[in-house]
């Protein structure tokens, strides 16, 4: 167990403490978990590339304990905020196409491509706005209408995010798959 892998794991024993927290409405501690959280996910990936701690475990818990994280926040925002039903709706259809997508490379004995920019600007996105909801709506710092409204607009953009890095992530899903396909395709004879 490297440094790495146990913030992992820390992170992912975080995200039943945030459920329970914003769901009791103690929204100060939810987003001070959240921001645990986010501040471990990351430090860990850091430290595993400057230190050499990358691990075969670490490559599935870190992703793992991101899509999990983000899957309860989505969810517990979703049961308080009806608005942004549409965006768990997207998370879910992203992360599925996405799991879809890795095992059938696994089983063509391919690996799946590792975080790019964009899945991890999404990643940001997605805590920056949940930490900005729960602490606006945690601290009174407006009306639930106006809430509602950043919660569309923080919420919105990040959506927009995850869209492009799964239509990203599919294109790189796509590339590895023929990859070594070409090779297989048996060559004509070239005339002289």
């Amino acid at each position: 167990m490297t440094v790495p892998n146990a913030m992992s794991a820390a992170r992912i024993l975080i995200v039943p403490v945030f459920a329970v927290l914003y769901l009791r409405d103690h929204l100060v501690w939810a987003a001070s978990a959240l921001l645990a959280s986010g501040l471990t996910d990351m430090l860990d990936g850091y430290i595993a590339r400057r230190f050499h701690q990358i691990t075969d475990l670490g490559k599935m818990l870190d992703p793992f304990a991101d899509k999990l994280t983000q899957g309860v926040v989505a969810l517990c925002l979703a049961i308080k905020f009806p608005a942004i039903r549409p965006l768990l709706l997207l998370f879910i259809l992203k992360e599925l196409l996405m799991l879809c997508c890795a095992l059938l490379l696994l089983k063509k004995h391919k690996r799946p491509c590792a975080a790019q920019w964009y899945g991890k600007v999404a990643t940001v996105m997605f805590y920056v706005s949940v930490a900005a909801i729960v602490t606006m709506d945690g601290l009174g710092l407006a009306q639930p209408h106006t809430i509602n409204l950043w919660a569309y607009g923080l919420l919105g953009a990040t959506g927009l995010m995850m869209a492009y890095a799964a239509f990203r992530y599919f294109q790189i899903f796509l590339s590895i798959l023929r990859d070594g396909e070409e090779e297989k395709k048996p060559q004509a004879p070239r005339g002289r």
